[in-house]
């Protein structure tokens, strides 16, 4: 009788996710300012190309003694083949990662947070990383892999004003405890916390990055819009300011998701920073103290429309990624131009105003596309990548009108839903939409030819 060998049954591949993915498992002391983080990275090659390196970004490890390696390994196995400067990480990896295929990174690290010092605004952007007297801040903390673009690993340097990062979208799960229980301070975070036994765990699909602020000065308040709930974390004494920003926030999450599109994650923190500065994350962002201390009862103030401003780039920023170095205004102008949207459909009487104390009052120039580098300076930058920007798009929605305009941004929205777009991928969409000329205005505006 002949012998009959068993086939084994044949594996069906596990198709590879359609981002990658990062698991923090961190501690922090809160009181010694230290994070320790096992993080591990679940890196599928999307890149169309085989890889043989991979660029991690270590954005804290441009401040001195604030990042401590402790191990890395590819797939289980350690490696020390890999060169470390400033804030980036070069890893040759052992052999060529095919497309589809998933690679799983890990790495053991502490931080040793740096106090926050504030700068002259008009020279430096101020600190957001670290802490300071009241406030732990925890943003750009953890190692990610760079985006792949032609071939391109893209981390630009840092600069004195603007976003020098691009971040592809990826999944977070954050396990947080604190070393102190009994004395953990209130958390602000991107995604949802949900309690497990010793920690608490934060999800967040489809984002750009995870940040997080501490305090245990916090003051908390909520509001829900449909199924996603708005929080506000503010200080004792700006109770009415933390009330105002909320409410602005809400009501631009529910304008801009009729205009653009929906909201895309069930929770968004907004946070008042203890530094002078506004500043995006996934489903976070934080304002200036200054913007508080300032508030009137009235939404004709900078609170308002920076709170708005900051929560448009959860469409402009989030939703749709784009280089921020090299081509700012692709998210700044629309972010800018949101603030008018949301005057015009919450506060009309306040148009004009608007154009007059937000916009014009600065006598904006320059061209709107221009990089971060070529700025010659905050205000520079900001009058020509922000406000000429939102003086672009004025003239362009009234060149092609309100319907044509709407429709473009919405489907901006859907072409652009988790990529990261280009100058060009933005003027061709609008080509999709309108057969109306607008070549001059673009001429008045900007630099380049698109």
């Amino acid at each position: 009788m002949p012998t009959v060998t068993p086939v084994p049954p044949t594996s069906t591949p596990i198709p590879a996710p359609d981002r990658a993915k990062y698991i923090l498992n961190t501690t922090i002391d809160y009181d010694a300012h230290t994070v320790t983080v096992d993080e591990t990275i679940l890196y599928p090659n999307l890149t169309g190309s085989q890889l043989n390196t991979l660029v991690i970004a270590i954005v804290p490890n441009l401040w001195d003694g604030s990042f401590t390696l402790g191990s890395i390994s590819i797939d289980g196995i350690p490696t020390t083949t890999y060169s470390f400067t400033g804030q980036r990480l070069d890893i040759a990896l052992s052999s060529f990662v095919l497309p589809r295929d998933v690679l799983t990174i890990n790495i053991q690290y502490t931080l040793s947070l740096p106090f926050a010092e504030q700068e002259d605004p008009n020279v430096s952007r101020p600190r957001i990383y670290g802490y300071t007297n009241r406030q732990l801040n925890l943003t750009n903390w953890y190692p990610f892999v760079v985006p792949s673009i032609n071939g391109d690993w893209v981390l630009h340097e840092p600069w004195f004003y603007g976003e020098h990062l691009v971040y592809d979208s990826a999944d977070y799960e954050v396990n947080l405890k604190f070393t102190d229980p009994a004395t953990a301070p209130i958390v602000a975070a991107s995604g949802v916390p949900e309690p497990q036994a010793d920690f608490t765990r934060y999800t967040i699909t489809s984002a750009r990055t995870f940040a997080l602020a501490a305090s245990r000065e916090f003051q908390v308040s909520s509001l829900l819009v449909g199924d996603i709930t708005v929080s506000s974390y503010y200080y004792p004494l700006s109770d009415n300011a933390g009330q105002a920003a909320l409410q602005a926030s809400a009501e631009a999450v529910q304008v801009f998701s009729q205009r653009y599109g929906p909201y895309p994650h069930k929770s968004l923190s907004l946070v008042m920073g203890d530094f002078n500065d506004g500043m995006e994350y996934s489903a976070f962002f934080y304002l200036s103290r200054d913007f508080y201390n300032l508030s009137a009862r009235t939404p004709a103030n900078y609170l308002t429309f920076v709170a708005v401003h900051e929560t448009s780039h959860q469409w402009w920023f989030e939703q749709i990624g784009n280089d921020q170095a090299l081509q700012p205004w692709v998210d700044e102008a629309l972010a800018a131009y949101s603030e008018r949207v949301y005057y015009e459909n919450v506060h009309p009487d306040l148009v004009g105003w608007w154009w007059t104390y937000r916009i014009d009052f600065y006598k904006p120039q320059g061209f709107v596309d221009i990089p971060i580098y070529d700025g010659q300076g905050f205000r520079p930058y900001t009058n020509a990548a922000y406000f000429q920007g939102a003086h672009f798009l004025e003239d362009l929605r009234t060149r092609i009108g309100d319907e044509a305009f709407f429709a473009f941004l919405q489907d901006y929205v859907v072409q652009g839903q988790g990529k990261i777009v280009t100058a060009n991928d933005f003027f061709r969409i609008l080509s999709e939409h309108t057969s109306t000329d607008y070549s001059d205005i673009v001429r008045q505006y900007f630099q380049n030819i698109y």
